[in-house]
Formats: C-alpha cells, sequence, structure tokens
C-alpha cells in the first residue's frame, strides 16, 4: 500500500512536470511568434498562429493573429477565415484587415462597411482613426470607379518578370519607343522607371528621383547630337507623390503616366493629361477608370495608334517579382458596361477572364500577332478609319466596305456620335481645368455647364452600343441574302 501511494505521487508530479512544461513551451512558443508579427516577420509567425489556431479554434485572438499572417503573406481565402472569427467575436483590429481584404478582392461595399465599424469603435475609446479614415475615401472611391466600368476589349495578356515588361509588346515605328531608364541612360543603377522617345526621335520622357526622393516626370530635347534642356513637367503643384512611367501621343500633347497620388486607389495608378500650349501647363489629370485601375499598381499605359492596340501594366494578384501586361483595343469613347450584375461588373473589373470582354463572334488573332510584328515607320497597311466587327470572319475598316446601306447609315450616325463624344470631352477638359483654377463663385458658374456636357456626354455613349448592333445586324442580313 505504501508502495503505491509512492507510485502515484511520483506520477503525479511527473504529470505535473509534463503540464508545467507544455505551458511553459506554449507560452514561450505564443510569446515568440507575437514578438516575429510586431516586428512584422509574418512568414515567420505564420506557422505558430496556424497550430495555435488549430489547437484552439475558437480563439478569436489566435484567428485574428493568424489571419493578418495569412493577409500579409497572400493567402487572401485563408486570411478571410480566420478574419471573419475574429470579427464576430468584435476584435477591433479584425475589422481594419478586413476591410483592407475586401478592399483588395473589389467588394468595396464590404469594405467600406468594416472600416466605418472599425471607425466607430476607435471613435468611442477616443483612438486616432485618420489613417483609416483615408482608406474609407479610397473604397468610396473605388465603389464610384466601379459602378462605371469601362467596356473596353482586352484581348490578350502574359506574366513577365517585374524587370522586363518592355518586351512583352512591340510599338510600331511611327509610334515611338519605349526602354527601360538604366538601358536608355547606360547606368548600373537601377531606377524603376521607363524613358519613352518620340517617332521623329527629337524628345523623351521619362522619371527620376527628386531631392524629396520622390519621381517627377521630366522631358529632354534633342540638341544636335546630344540630350540637353531637361525640362520638369509640372502636372499637379499640389501633389507630393510619384508620378512615373510617361507616354506620349503622336499629338504630343496627350500624357499617360502613373502616379501615386491625384487619387490613386492604391500604389500607381493610370492617369492622363493634355498639354495647353496657350498656357504652357498640363491640364487637371484625370483617373482612368476600371479595368486600367485597381487597389494595385497599375502602370505603363501605351498605345499604338498605327495598330490601333493598346497595352498596360499590373502587378494585380501577381507575385512580388511579376507583373502582367493586358493588351487591349482602345476605345476613344470610353463605353461603359451597362448592367445591373455587380458580379458581372467585379469581374470585368478585375479581369477576372479576358474573353468576358470579347465581342460576341470576334476573332482577335490577326491583333494579337500583330502586336509582336514590327511595323517600319511609314508603312501604311494596318492604317484604318475605323474596325467594325461584323463575325468572326468579317472586319471593315472605310465605310466603302460595307455592303448594305442601311448598315452603311447606322455606321455613319455612329461615327457622327463618336465625333460629337470627342468634342464633348474636349469642353469637359476645357471646363475642368477653369473650375479647377477658379475661386468659389466662379465655381458654381460654371458647375451648370458641366453637369449639362456630362449629361449630354452620358446620352451619346448610351446610343454606342444599339448604333453598332443595328449597324452589324442590318450587314449579316444583307450578306444571308446575298449568298
Amino acid at each position: 500500500m505504501k508502495i503505491r501511494k509512492q507510485l502515484s505521487k511520483k506520477l503525479f508530479l511527473a504529470a505535473g512536470i509534463v503540464w508545467f512544461c507544455a505551458g511553459y513551451l506554449h507560452a514561450q512558443s505564443l510569446d515568440q511568434a507575437k514578438k516575429m508579427y510586431s516586428e512584422g516577420k509574418y512568414d515567420e509567425a505564420k506557422p505558430a498562429f496556424e497550430k495555435l489556431v488549430k489547437q484552439t479554434p475558437s480563439n478569436a485572438s489566435y484567428n485574428l493573429w493568424y489571419g493578418v499572417c495569412c493577409y500579409e503573406t497572400g493567402d487572401l481565402e485563408t486570411a478571410e477565415k480566420h478574419l471573419s472569427v475574429a470579427v464576430k467575436r468584435r476584435v477591433i483590429d479584425a475589422y481594419r484587415y478586413m476591410g483592407d481584404l475586401c478592399y483588395k478582392t473589389y467588394r468595396f461595399e464590404k469594405a467600406i462597411e468594416m472600416y466605418e465599424d472599425y471607425i466607430d469603435f476607435r471613435t468611442k475609446k477616443k483612438q486616432p482613426v485618420e489613417d483609416v479614415e483615408a482608406k474609407l475615401d479610397l473604397a468610396d472611391n473605388a465603389l464610384r470607379l466601379m459602378e462605371k466600368v469601362e467596356d473596353v476589349q482586352v484581348i490578350d495578356s502574359v506574366v513577365v518578370d517585374r524587370h522586363d515588361f518592355v518586351s512583352a509588346y512591340q510599338l510600331s515605328e511611327e509610334c515611338g519607343s519605349i526602354q527601360l531608364f538604366q538601358d536608355f541612360f547606360q547606368t548600373v543603377e537601377p531606377q524603376f522607371s521607363t524613358v519613352y522617345q518620340n517617332q521623329k526621335g527629337d524628345m523623351i520622357y521619362y522619371a527620376h528621383p527628386v531631392d524629396s526622393g520622390r519621381f517627377e516626370l521630366f522631358s529632354q530635347s534633342r540638341l544636335m547630337d546630344r540630350w540637353g534642356d531637361e525640362r520638369l513637367l509640372t502636372i499637379n503643384k499640389e501633389e507630393k507623390a510619384d508620378n512615373n512611367y510617361p507616354f506620349v501621343l503622336s499629338d504630343g500633347v496627350t500624357l499617360y503616366f502613373a502616379s501615386k497620388g491625384n487619387g490613386s486607389l492604391g500604389g500607381y495608378d493610370l492617369f492622363v493629361t493634355r498639354y495647353n500650349t496657350s498656357s504652357d501647363a498640363y491640364l487637371a489629370p484625370e483617373q482612368l477608370g476600371m479595368p486600367f485601375n485597381s487597389p494595385y499598381n497599375d502602370y505603363l499605359l501605351v498605345i499604338d495608334e498605327v495598330k490601333g492596340l493598346g497595352w498596360f501594366v499590373t502587378d494585380r494578384f501577381q507575385p512580388a517579382d511579376k507583373v502582367c501586361v493586358y493588351l487591349f483595343i482602345p476605345n476613344e469613347e470610353h463605353g461603359r458596361i451597362e448592367t445591373e450584375d455587380t458580379e458581372f461588373k467585379r469581374s470585368r473589373a478585375r479581369i477576372l477572364s479576358i474573353r468576358d470582354s470579347w465581342k460576341p463572334q470576334a476573332d482577335y488573332t490577326e491583333q494579337i500577332a500583330l502586336a509582336h510584328q514590327a511595323i517600319p515607320f511609314g508603312k501604311e497597311e494596318v492604317k484604318r478609319d475605323f474596325t467594325f466587327v461584323v463575325n468572326d470572319q468579317i472586319t471593315y475598316y472605310t465605310l466603302e466596305e460595307i455592303r448594305s446601306k442601311e448598315a452603311r447609315n447606322y455606321y455613319e450616325k455612329l461615327l457622327a456620335v463618336k465625333k460629337q463624344i470627342r468634342a464633348l470631352n474636349n469642353q469637359l477638359d476645357d471646363l475642368r481645368m477653369a473650375w479647377h483654377k477658379a475661386g468659389a463663385a466662379k465655381r458654381e458658374q460654371l458647375k451648370p455647364a458641366i453637369l449639362a456636357a456630362e449629361a449630354q456626354l452620358n446620352d451619346c455613349l448610351s446610343q454606342l452600343d444599339p448604333l453598332e448592333k443595328n449597324a452589324r445586324n442590318s450587314e449579316l442580313i444583307y450578306l444571308k441574302k446575298k449568298s
């Protein structure tokens, strides 16, 4: 009996030691994981929190920490699962991260809801909320942009190394050339920028850091056999953010560039501005819509007017060392996707599937091949008045090619509306520039004219698809009768 009691005491003592060691190791593991988490070492902290959350699935803090580690390392699906647990248990920081996750996955309404709840919690505790208020503004802007996603045909895409994207497609000589900054200037210092040289070869546009460290846009002219007369391009004096990746159309005044300011949705966004020769200044930059812009980095939009093609670069949903280059068909009218299907709009905004953007029965094989072809200066084979896709076998480029008189009438009306849209866009550019420079009283005077022009523009835009559809159907009926 005495031996049994001694044995029981030893077993109890051993169990106590094991329990103590397990608890000590658990606490040590948790402390180490929290330390790595606070230092931003999410990759290293992630396995420890994964183990802890498996041991205690309902623990709100474990779910938050593991969810954040998953979010920061790019595993958004797992992150959402565990952040949702923390949100249900009303862990304040979970709302902010869930807002960030929803923002990155284009669920802007949900992101707004999460940010507003987070702000409410923090305000009640009299804690600062300025950083999240800025995120809320971005989500509001993104939601507005997704309401008017552009109906652009994205016809190809290729994933390339981040530092090799300029080789993805080839500009025709008549549209100039694009090179990496370090290649053009023959420098070993890595400058994450490009140099655009115009078709005449007498102007270059590029970006490099100024004294403050931010990137600014510059131009230079060719003086005899060398470059000189560097000039800062003042796009927006009030903005103190990176401006980079310039491209200028053949008109010499329309400038596309990427900026981290001017209301960017996240990282670089794409903008367009125009040089006003009379005032020797650039107009207020206009942010491009979706799918060109996103909550990620979007940059270097280039339009080849000879080929009738364009492309832009983005790192959305890509690994850190990769980018995706999208090939698209430029549309001067910027028609919108008219649908009440939010999921379809979200898909088109994200470019979830490029085929979703294709016109019915269209075949883009020739355009995709053309994107990679060298077109010497002066070659006219690909010049055209417009591109009218009738079906996958027939595409017209001039009015004379349209055989049906009724179809030709419809398409002439379509071209007239497109001309009116271009005029309205120019008018709005001038009005907005005037509004931007004006005082409060003058802005009130300009407001009705801007609203009227916008309403007229929306009316014109709504006519594009019906006119093109009528022209296509009329031509197909005519061809069927003649066959």
